[in-house]
């Protein structure tokens, strides 16, 4: 997996087709998105479980491209080795949910994937200045986490200055909450370049008609770069 900044989508699972996870997948992966992301939650951290280790071996399969394992679970440390075997490219634990971060990320990285930090959205962008070196991805999220669905709350000066602080490091600037046509060019001109997408890619569309997939996912692309219309 190797690091550019051109702008990403990454449809999230969470607003598939349960029953059919694989197909789905591989249907969004042909429709065009770059990345899979797969939201991980224990009912803990967050008001909701999904799903584990078990089911992202299950679909690893199924996906090409990048497995993008977005952790809402505390503890963190105990289930590194896990995903990390499932194959997961991307790991991303939160700030908030650990209190030795540093060592979660440490502990990633150590597995081979890429390590990833998550901000919630009272969460301020300096809590992870002294974690830059450490980090592969700063995932920013336009919701608070636990479903999916919910209104866009804007953070477009956390995202100004996340990316003002990475500089030059190759760390991507993820958003996870609310994007579709209207919500991708805010938070593209702010700096991001990997849109997390879930209702707005899989709405209209199933695994026998993927087609819709396509064109949302063309339509929140063409947004993002100031295409669309």
């Amino acid at each position: 997996m190797t690091f550019d900044r051109t702008l990403k989508i990454a449809p999230s699972i969470l607003a598939a087709d349960f029953a059919n996870f694989g197909a789905e997948c591989a249907a969004v992966e042909a429709q065009g998105a770059d990345w899979v992301h797969v939201d991980v939650m224990d009912g803990h951290f967050v008001p909701n479980i999904t799903f584990g280790p078990a089911t992202c071996a299950a679909i690893r399969p199924h996906i090409k491209g990048v497995m993008d394992v977005h952790l809402m679970i505390a503890l963190v440390d105990p289930y590194i080795d896990a995903f990390a075997h499932a194959g997961a490219d991307v790991i991303t634990a939160h700030v908030e949910a650990t209190p030795h971060i540093h060592r979660t990320l440490q502990a990633i990285r150590a597995t081979g994937a890429k390590a990833g930090v998550a901000l919630n959205p009272g969460t301020p962008a300096e809590s992870v200045a002294h974690l830059l070196d450490l980090t592969d991805l700063i995932c920013v999220m336009t919701v608070n986490p636990g479903f999916g669905g919910q209104k866009f709350i804007d953070m477009t000066n956390k995202i100004q200055t996340l990316r003002a602080m990475i500089g030059d490091r190759p760390i991507h600037i993820e958003i996870d909450g609310g994007v579709d046509p209207k919500t991708a060019p805010v938070v593209a001109q702010a700096g991001a370049d990997v849109l997390v997408a879930g209702s707005a890619v899989f709405k209209g569309g199933s695994v026998d008609n993927p087609a819709p997939y396509g064109e949302n996912i063309r339509n929140i692309r063409a947004a993002a770069l100031g295409t669309y219309t």
